[in-house]
């Protein structure tokens, strides 16, 4: 897992080949005043989910897990909570892993709970249990899905 500001962003690009075009596109846009929905930079490799979700309590979130993709989030609106377990903690996901959604839930609370906020970036590998939009109130945020 990375938590990190976007001014730092640069620090990550050789990390995947994908996280510079993804990182340029966001800040080079005002996502804020994006629609909702789904942004296509290159097909199924990198596209970026513009989200506004009504933020939830940590007892109502559960964990989720990914294998085909990473998972970079970026809150926009407000601060966001994200909880956190390493995929070695985890006990009996909720149903078995959805190969074709690329993910799994898992009931159990996180080992660790964070905050994550405007002008900030979280990276989440398939090792990476989280559960975000944690909080009161309603955020705007965008979730990338970058494919291993």
């Amino acid at each position: 897992m990375v938590l990190d500001t976007l001014s730092n962003a640069e620090r990550y690009c050789a990390l995947h080949p994908k996280f510079q075009e993804l990182f340029d596109y966001v800040r080079t846009h005002a996502l804020l005043d994006e629609p909702a929905g789904r942004i296509e930079l290159d097909g199924q490799r990198l596209f970026i989910n513009v989200n506004d979700s009504e933020l939830l309590a940590p007892d109502q979130q559960k964990l989720e897990v990914h294998r085909r993709y990473i998972d970079v989030h970026f809150p926009l609106s407000c601060d966001e909570t994200v909880g956190w377990t390493p995929l070695d903690n985890l006990q009996q996901s909720d149903e078995p892993f959805d190969e074709a959604a690329d993910y799994a839930l898992y009931s159990q609370p996180a080992d660790t709970y964070f905050t994550v906020k405007p002008g900030q970036f979280l990276i989440v590998w398939p090792e990476d249990a989280h559960a975000p939009i944690v909080g009161c109130g309603n955020i705007r945020k965008l979730v990338a899905k970058v494919l291993i």
